[in-house]
């Protein structure tokens, strides 16, 4: 689950040759982002396969498989600092080519420790590959061609979601757990690939210089009430997301649903509405304003979690569906007010949430990990409903200074 940072600045977008249409235009948009971030969530469909591979407990799994987030969290916030100095063609390639390393080397981790090392190497390689996109989008569109371009982004990122773990479950059911690895290596080779002949050669923007030096900048915003209350919410966000999204897997194959491989990669189709609705974000914040769209989308995701403890499946289906409409709008309203509440150093404040984000999926998968293993899946839902409630709380803080209304 990945989304957008608003408040970049647009030039004019170039591809190699000439410059093609707008509906050409999105599909590389989209197709760049969903082979960016295509490995991060995949995993998740497999859970259940992987955990009884290596003969472990779902929280240890849980945790090993979101390890990715910890990469992504660290890339995030150095990316974010040094990104006024870096080439973003070259960048963006190098990261999705390398990606494929770690990636293909799933394929023969031989314990949890090396599993674990790898999924953290990808998460670094796939932050780095995002940061430097939304850069490159935001330096290279123009403004008229901006929103479509974010919009096709965000699209990319959240049928990765989708996409992603119904390829991989059909790919271990068809296959094994090694080809699955392999599968996901190739198409990062392709996401490569595609940057390479779609992306062109540019330099690093620097039309918003820094006003003081990065770690300076950091703390900066740190002190800023409205951006802590942000982090914070980015935070929780992703804590209730993976919380939810990784061990409801253990519940979808266990009785009384008793879903098959195949049959949980198709479950994941309920991110479908996501796709619709995350893109209302932007309309919903100027009409009802930051907070309450963020109080809004949290009551749908908490709407969700009393369906999620059905034993029936469509009831859980549709508590996945709002649990997952609730998070990715959330997400994208927060990610939107970080942009608009910084008034300098827009690229460290970005890092800055995104750390923040992806810190909270990797606490998340361990903390409420540690509720399912022990206690079950509804300690598991009640964690995630408890962070919702931070998450409110924090929203009321969001305020825009007098200088960004």
């Amino acid at each position: 689950m990945t989304d957008v940072p608003a408040g970049m600045r647009s030039r004019n977008m170039e591809m190699h040759g000439h410059s093609p249409g707008v509906v050409l235009r999105s599909l590389v948009i989209g197709l760049t982002a969903f082979l960016t971030v295509v490995d991060l969530f995949a995993t998740q469909a497999i859970l259940p396969s992987l955990t009884k591979h290596y003969n472990v407990a779902p929280a240890a799994m849980g945790l090993a498989v979101n390890a990715a987030t910890m990469g992504m969290a660290i890339a995030g916030l150095v990316v974010g600092l040094l990104s006024p100095h870096i080439d973003r063609r070259l960048g963006i390639l190098l990261s999705l080519a390398l990606l494929a390393v770690p990636t293909a080397l799933l394929a023969v981790a031989p314990n949890l420790t090396v599993f674990t090392m790898l999924r953290v190497a990808q998460g670094l390689c796939m932050a780095s590959a995002f940061a430097l996109t939304l850069a490159y989008l935001g330096e290279q569109c123009s403004a008229t061609d901006s929103g479509g371009a974010f919009a096709a982004y965000i699209t990319g990122n959240v049928a990765s979601n989708l996409i992603g773990r119904l390829a991989s479950a059909g790919v271990v059911d068809t296959f094994g757990l090694a080809s699955n690895f392999y599968f996901f290596a190739v198409l990062n080779l392709a996401g490569a690939a595609l940057v390479y002949f779609t992306v062109q050669r540019v330099q690093p923007m620097h039309a918003t210089p820094m006003l003081q030096p990065p770690f300076a900048a950091m703390l900066a915003h740190w002190r800023n009430p409205a951006l802590r209350a942000a982090f914070g919410v980015g935070f929780c966000i992703l804590f209730a997301f993976i919380g939810t999204f990784t061990y409801v897997n253990f519940v979808l194959v266990a009785p009384p649903l008793s879903l098959g491989r195949m049959e949980l990669g198709f479950v994941y189709f309920v991110f479908l509405p996501s796709v619709v609705t995350t893109l209302l974000a932007g309309r919903a914040v100027t009409r009802f304003g930051t907070r309450r769209a963020i109080w809004g989308a949290l009551a749908v995701t908490a709407l969700g979690l009393p369906l999620l403890l059905s034993s029936h499946l469509a009831a859980v289906l549709t508590g996945m569906v709002l649990v997952g409409v609730g998070t990715f709008f959330a997400q994208a309203v927060a990610t939107g007010f970080v942009g608009r509440a910084t008034l300098a150093n827009r690229g460290v404040a970005s890092g800055t949430y995104l750390a923040c984000y992806f810190l909270g999926g990797l606490v998340g998968s361990a903390v409420l990990g540690q509720l399912f293993d022990r206690f079950g899946w509804t300690a598991c839902v009640a964690g995630v409903g408890a962070t919702l409630i931070v998450a409110g709380a924090l929203a009321a803080r969001l305020r825009l200074p007098p200088e960004s209304s």
